[in-house]
């Protein structure tokens, strides 16, 4: 396959990847989702990441049908991509795509929340150790005793359950005899080098090879250290020289004199030939012993070769299970049940807030248990689109947010932030946040990203958030009146965040409407919000409580009168009555 027939592949992209790894090598890391081995081409991260989704996870990525939900995408693996153990295990998060086969779901889902189980059955000292070599590994650029050093300690840790089944069948002493000698085995271009340390002979003929070297290299000084002493004759002067080399390298006078040349005219000729021929010599002894050396260590890899394969494949699958196990346990996620069809949530949390209001919410047909529920509170089940309205800063937007986390969550096998959640098979997520621009141009492309994948076949979910927002409010109603038809006509689901309730059209027998309500103000004068829709029921905007702190905190007297003047007109008896529950505290009462 040519590297330019992969997404997001151009010309100049194709030739910096052949030149810094091959044409075979890049297909390979593409094929494999190697997001280092592209960065370490020149390709920067987030290209080399929206690369490898791609060519992984097509399908999966045409699922995220606008930008809105490709944004909620990016920031839940970012989310999860911070409890990476190992820069490779992030790297794998961040190019993970929503899955087609929904046994790979279920699959991962397992795997996934069987990790989470494991590292929560770990106290804090056996976290600390996992982290700790996993650090290790990386620092290490994965190398391979790097990935059997992590599997022994991954066993020391003691832990267990399936995230683990591949390195249940390892012989650890095999693998630790196989760390040493993986750790003195090094690959160079002339063949495999054995790292000092390996074996004591090996060292000592090395040392007197690199002092013969230092010698030869620095022959005239030798000559005059000789001299200096009461040399009387040349056969003097040789022996001089046989003590002083011995001396300095630790070879014995027997070898040196029989390196000696027989034939030297002068010192220099005598000194400089009988340290090259020394060198010579040390070398070969060097050389010789490190072959044996290096033949004993790979001895000992290959009697672990099994034991080591398996911890090199098995340590990167658990650094990527693991860190997603504990990601879900940061964010308490559960396991959703996956059904064909709706999406429902009990006590959901946004993952994306700190200490958010759990709220309970479903669209399309749903099995949520009545149990636990409250009178009321257990979501309607049957209808294809809600309309939701309620309070500004009501938490509308949120509640859409948390559904599409949920179901985009659960499409890449992954668990949601929900007590109990059910979660359908959808091909397109419509996820529309409101914009802030009243022009043809923002309504005409909103239109386009909007309503082609509403119209396609296949599943799709609506997640639209006030429609009102990019054109007059009349014209608006009447548009999405037509976006609520066209989703139960094309048997979609939808949620539609609006403030034109009551200027919608009698709606379709499968559609309902929901409201959020705002109580009040506490005593900071904060919006006060229950932030569970109320199904059946229309929201209120409930403006006396935003003009009753604007009054409330307004300093300058003419920016008061004016906020006193909208509170004639949405209801004074209102206003004043919010301001005065606001400002009301049982200390007060005393």
């Amino acid at each position: 396959m040519r590297l330019e027939d992969y997404w997001g592949v151009g010309p100049k992209t194709s030739e910096r990847l052949t030149e810094a790894l091959g044409v075979e090598r890049a297909v390979e890391a593409i094929e494999s989702a190697d997001v280092r081995a592209l960065v370490d081409a020149g390709i920067t991260r987030g290209r080399a990441t929206r690369i490898l989704r791609r060519a992984n996870g097509k399908a999966g990525m045409d699922v995220l049908a606008t930008g809105d939900a490709r944004d909620v995408y990016d920031r839940l693996l970012t989310l999860a991509s911070g409890y990476a153990l190992t820069e490779h295990a992030g790297d794998r998060i961040r190019v993970t795509t929503p899955l087609s086969d929904r046994e790979a779901v279920a699959d991962k889902l397992d795997r996934v929340l069987a990790a989470r189980a494991a590292w929560e059955d770990l106290d804090s000292d056996d976290r600390d150790a996992v982290v700790e070599a996993f650090d290790a590994f990386d620092a290490e650029n994965g190398s391979d005793r790097a990935a059997v050093e992590t599997a022994l300690a991954l066993r020391e840790a003691g832990l267990t359950g399936s995230t683990f089944d591949a390195l249940s069948d390892v012989d650890e002493d095999a693998l630790r005899e196989a760390a040493g000698a993986l750790g003195y085995v090094r690959e160079t271009d002339d063949g495999v080098a054995v790292e000092r340390g390996a074996d004591d002979e090996l060292d000592r003929l090395r040392d007197r090879r690199d002092a013969a070297r230092e010698l030869s290299d620095s022959a005239f000084d030798v000559i005059d250290s000789v001299r200096e002493g009461s040399v009387r004759d040349f056969e003097a002067f040789k022996a001089g020289v046989v003590d002083h080399v011995a001396d300095e390298t630790g070879i014995e006078p027997a070898a040196i004199r029989a390196a000696a040349p027989d034939e030297a005219v002068d010192a220099a000729d005598f000194v400089s030939g009988t340290l090259r021929e020394l060198v010579r010599e040390a070398d070969a002894d060097a050389t010789e012993r490190e072959e044996a050396v290096a033949a004993d260590l790979h001895a000992s890899i290959e009697a672990a070769e099994a034991d080591v394969a398996a911890a090199v494949d098995a340590v990167d699958d658990i650094a990527f299970e693991l860190s997603l196990g504990r990601f879900a346990a940061a964010y308490d996620l559960t396991r959703p049940t996956l059904v064909e069809d709706g999406v429902a949530v009990r006590n959901a949390r946004s993952p994306f807030l700190d200490d958010p209001q759990p709220v309970s919410y479903a669209v399309g047909e749903h099995g949520l248990p009545s149990a636990g529920f409250a009178a009321g509170e257990r979501p309607p089940s049957g209808d294809r689109v809600s309309v939701l309205t309620g309070a500004n800063s009501g938490g509308k937007t949120t509640l859409l947010e948390t559904l599409c986390a949920v179901t985009l969550l659960a499409s890449m096998g992954l668990p949601v932030p929900a007590e109990t959640a059910e979660v359908g098979r959808f091909d397109r997520v419509v996820f529309h946040r409101r914009h802030a621009s009243f022009n043809a141009g923002v309504l005409e492309s909103t239109l386009k990203s909007v309503v082609p994948p509403l119209v396609e076949s296949g599943r799709t979910l609506m997640l639209v958030d006030e429609f009102e927002a990019i054109t007059e409010p009349g014209r608006a109603a009447d548009l999405l009146n037509g976006l609520v038809g066209i989703t139960v006509e094309e048997a979609a689901l939808g949620v539609f965040v609006t403030h034109l309730a009551d200027e919608l059209s009698p709606l379709p027998n499968d559609a309902r409407i929901d409201g959020i309500f705002a109580e009040g103000l506490t005593q900071d004068l904060d919006l006060r919000v229950d932030y569970q829709p109320r199904f059946g029921t229309v929201g209120k905007s409930t403006p006396e409580f935003i003009v009753s702190r604007l009054v409330a905190n307004a300093d300058d007297r003419l920016v008061r009168r004016g906020f006193e003047s909208l509170a004639s007109a949405v209801g004074e008896e209102a206003v004043q009555r919010t301001l005065s529950d606001a400002m009301w505290s049982p200390e007060n009462d005393r």
